[in-house]
């Protein structure tokens, strides 16, 4: 039986290599049997910064309330995006911000040291670009918008596991690399 998977693409632009990764991992998870939603941030309309914080709850507009509904129906999510300045993009981290809200994605409890994750049961894959070779990112960098997304979002919200894929270097890349490239994204998506 299928799952049902939501990929977001993190990415601003729907005519870059990440949209392309973001559409081969849709299209074979489709082929293999299983039901797709496909979310390209760059299209949604929603204020990108949580202005007041925690202290002050701020509408949702309606495309992160839709967002929001595709997180809870999908049992598997794929975040597609770029790694820049050694981060997610701004756009990502604005929709993490403003849909990933205490009540939707955790709770806080008076005494516990964590709050509870409220999106338990899903688990995630990551496909991350990068100009960095992605040896260096690892051990020079220590990969931290990996980390960021991983364990100080994902995990932390209870979705687990997460698997990460990362491909690079984009710049420079040759036709035939890219389509490697393509493929590993579709075979993450088919073995699921």
């Amino acid at each position: 039986m299928g799952k049902r998977i939501l990929v977001i693409l993190g990415h601003p632009s729907s005519d870059s290599f990440c949209s392309a990764l973001a559409d081969s991992y849709a299209e074979a998870a489709r082929r293999a049997g299983h039901e797709v939603k496909l979310l390209r941030l760059g299209d949604l309309k929603f204020d990108v910064v949580l202005h007041e914080g925690f202290k002050k709850i701020q509408e949702l507009e309606p495309d992160l309330i839709l967002a929001q509904e595709s997180i809870l129906w999908a049992e598997h999510l794929c975040f597609v995006f770029p790694i820049w300045w050694g981060g997610v993009p701004a756009l990502l981290k604005g929709f993490l911000d403003r849909a990933f809200l205490p009540g939707f994605a955790f709770k806080y409890r008076a005494g516990a040291a964590f709050p509870d994750q409220l999106l338990k049961g899903r688990s995630a894959h990551i496909l991350v670009t990068m100009d960095t070779p992605p040896w260096y990112f690892r051990w020079i960098y220590r990969m931290p918008a990996i980390h960021q997304m991983r364990k100080t979002t994902l995990e932390f919200c209870g979705i687990k596991p997460v698997k990460v894929f990362s491909f690079g270097p984009v710049l420079g890349s040759k036709p035939a690399q890219r389509e490697a490239w393509l493929q590993k994204a579709r075979s993450a998506a088919s073995r699921l």
